[in-house]
């Protein structure tokens, strides 16, 4: 029998992180709760979760801190989750690796269908080419084996989520791939939602691609979404 997922969340206001870790227990999944940032570190340190909700105000150590210390030993899911609500905070969010930025209050409903999501997704890219373990394209290789997106040799450092869009647009290269689909594929939602996730997310993924020196170049197909070509 598979056991439960476990789930690492974050948050110095203890009620809510005892309201989510209450929502997540009736889902089924095993939650630790933490109330700071170091705390959560070091746990993490000694057994990781399967996902991480992190909270971005926080003593001792900030959310985005947080997740760039976690992101230099593993790319477990991180979900951020954050009162701020501008443009460059979730950016910011998503460069330092987080997979999604929900903004408070949200409704635990809501985090749920995100975790389950993420969750989907991973499960999902189990069973994809499952007998073609690379793909290339331009410069770029993709190692279904690792997860790894690898330019000259070297890997280049993307999340799970990011290798899943990446992998999502290179299997479906000279075709242009929309919004809706990359967020009904990759995050799990099924009806349509508006969320610049996609755009945030390929944002980052573009910044990688660049300081690794590749050539490969994802075209925006403007009021639709994205497109990757061979560089030929």
């Amino acid at each position: 029998m598979e056991k439960n997922k476990l789930i690492y969340i974050v948050d110095d206001e203890i009620n809510i992180c005892n309201i989510i870790k209450s929502f997540l227990e009736k889902e089924g999944y095993d939650v630790a709760a933490f109330y700071d940032g170091r705390s959560i570190l070091n746990e993490f340190k000694r057994k990781q979760a399967d996902l991480l909700v992190i909270d971005v105000m926080m003593p001792e150590i900030d959310g985005f801190s947080l997740c760039s210390a976690i992101r230099q030993k593993s790319s477990v899911p991180i979900i951020i989750v954050s009162a701020k609500d501008t443009a460059a905070d979730r950016i910011e969010g998503l460069t330092l690796g987080g997979d999604d930025y929900l903004t408070k209050p949200f409704s635990p409903v809501e985090l749920i269908a995100r975790i389950k999501s993420i969750f989907r997704r991973i499960e999902l890219d189990k069973k994809i080419n499952e007998h073609s373990h690379e793909i290339v394209l331009s410069d770029v290789v993709i190692n279904y084996d690792t997860k790894q997106a690898e330019v000259n040799g070297k890997n280049i450092g993307l999340t799970g989520m990011e290798f899943a869009f990446l992998s999502y647009l290179i299997e479906n290269k000279h075709k242009a791939v929309s919004r809706s689909e990359l967020l009904g594929k990759i995050w799990g939602f099924e009806n349509e939602v508006r969320t610049r996730a996609t755009d945030d997310m390929l944002k980052r993924i573009r910044k990688k691609l660049a300081d690794s020196g590749s050539s490969l170049k994802i075209e925006t197909v403007w009021g639709f979404g994205f497109k990757v070509e061979d560089k030929d």
